[in-house]
């Protein structure tokens, strides 16, 4: 077997405790933003929905590159693999650079056109947080694309000490800024700013190091090899497309979830925050996976490919059910932590009920099977599946339900279920049917 129990636990486990550092430096700046009041609150959970259309973006690129380094990996090419690894850093910084730059010149319509019926309040609160964290995303595509190739080489111990490093920043600063300086929003965007850019230097001058066993080559980054290109953007360019819309989907949703009052957008804003505790182990799995099934496809060992996706997929369920029903259980404690009018209050209490239910039943489906499609190659499929489920059900159902049936925030999450029933359905088909065998990329 490629990968023990044991290798499994050394790549998966510092992922988990990453995934953790990043949820608790999620909720820690809602929490602390929350202080400034709900306009405040309503606007950094408002940018956070646009600003995760650009790190999922990023995050395509990346794991485009993991795949690639991956499956050489796995056919013993490893000159290849440090080759790739160095046309993923000159792609990243290309294309992360281009986005800072088309975000800060045209920040007040790209707003405008998601939120433009929030309160005036929201929307200061929405520019002044955009501006800030949009000069971090090129040391954040850096840093994305630098964790992936440790990942590739099974280092992830590497990657969770930096992250470790860089949420202590961050949640650091955002004491400073928010609590003892009263800077309300732009005292949680500059302490993310500072973190991104320490985490993405420090990640980057780590994989110039050649006792690793893959690693860049600075030359290898002043060039621009079309056929090594080629292959990083045929994984990245159908998963940037699918998850940049299904981002971008969630996007439209949440403005949607805007016509609906401050309250309502708060409870989103909050909600999306504690969810991420009862998907923190499938998020880590979603990045091993990725590693784990391309160097099994590398390999051309299909048969290990499998087992390992029925293996991960397993572990998911069991964890998902485990932590999803503890939060259920401390949900009021968890909710004092923030201050939030008792309507809010309420409608988040619904919210991460109904979450965790779906998550259980279908978010291991929906994203750590695709996942493992994807490491194979077989990307296109997942691109059209995750464009049409989002198209059909995250945003038509959205529609129907929150606006024509008028069961607001409800009806909203309710459509969130229907889109990852759908991914469900067909990503499991794909599976069965053995069809992802048939794309090696290398």
């Amino acid at each position: 077997m490629l990968f023990s129990n044991q290798s499994l636990k050394k790549l998966i486990w510092p992922l988990i405790v990453e995934q953790i550092l990043i949820m608790i430096v999620g909720m820690a700046d809602t929490m602390m933003v929350s202080y400034a009041g709900e306009a405040a609150i309503s606007g950094v959970g408002l940018v956070d929905m646009v600003n995760n259309l650009i790190i999922t973006v990023l995050a395509a690129i990346a794991t485009g590159g993991a795949v690639i380094v991956s499956q050489y990996i796995g056919s013993q090419d490893k000159e290849k693999a440090n080759f790739a690894s160095g046309q993923l850093m000159t792609i990243t910084a290309i294309i992360s650079i281009a986005i800072m730059i088309f975000c800060l010149i045209f920040h007040k319509g790209i707003l405008s056109l998601f939120f433009g019926s929030i309160e005036a309040d929201v929307m200061n609160a929405c520019i002044t947080y955009f501006l800030i964290t949009a000069l971090s995303f090129p040391f954040l595509g850096v840093y994305n694309s630098s964790s992936a190739l440790f990942r590739s080489i099974e280092k992830t111990k590497v990657t969770m000490y930096v992250s470790l490093l860089m949420n202590a920043i961050n949640i650091i600063g955002n004491y400073i800024g928010v609590i003892i300086l009263g800077a309300g929003v732009a005292g949680v965007a500059i302490p993310t700013l500072i973190s991104r850019i320490v985490a993405a230097v420090i990640m980057f001058v780590l994989s110039l190091n050649h006792k690793n066993d893959v690693y860049v080559k600075i030359k290898d980054m002043k060039t621009m090899n079309m056929p090594m290109m080629k292959k990083i953007l045929q994984i990245a360019i159908p998963n940037g497309i699918e998850n940049g819309l299904f981002t971008l989907g969630r996007v439209l949703v949440t403005s949607i979830v805007a016509l609906f009052g401050t309250s309502q957008i708060a409870a989103n804003s909050v909600a999306g925050s504690i969810d991420q505790i009862a998907v923190v182990v499938v998020n880590a799995i979603n990045l091993g996976i990725v590693t784990v099934v391309g160097q099994c496809v590398g390999a051309n060992d299909y048969d290990q490919a499998t087992y390992y996706i029925k293996k991960l997929m397993k572990i998911s369920y069991v964890v998902t059910a485990i932590i999803g029903g503890l939060v259920i259980v401390a949900l009021p404690w968890i909710l004092n932590l923030y201050t939030l009018s008792a309507e809010a209050r309420d409608f988040t209490y619904i919210l991460v009920i109904m979450h965790n239910a779906m998550a259980f039943a279908l978010h291991p489906t929906s994203f750590v099977l695709p996942n493992g499609l994807r490491a194979a190659g077989d990307v296109k499929y997942s691109m059209y599946v995750g464009i049409g489920s989002m198209l059909v059900f995250r945003l038509g159902a959205a529609f129907l339900f929150g606006i024509i049936f008028n069961m607001g925030i409800i009806g909203v999450w309710i459509a969130m279920g229907s889109d990852w029933l759908c991914r469900s359905v067909f990503f499991m088909i794909r599976f069965i049917k053995g069809k992802w065998k048939e794309y090696k990329i290398v």
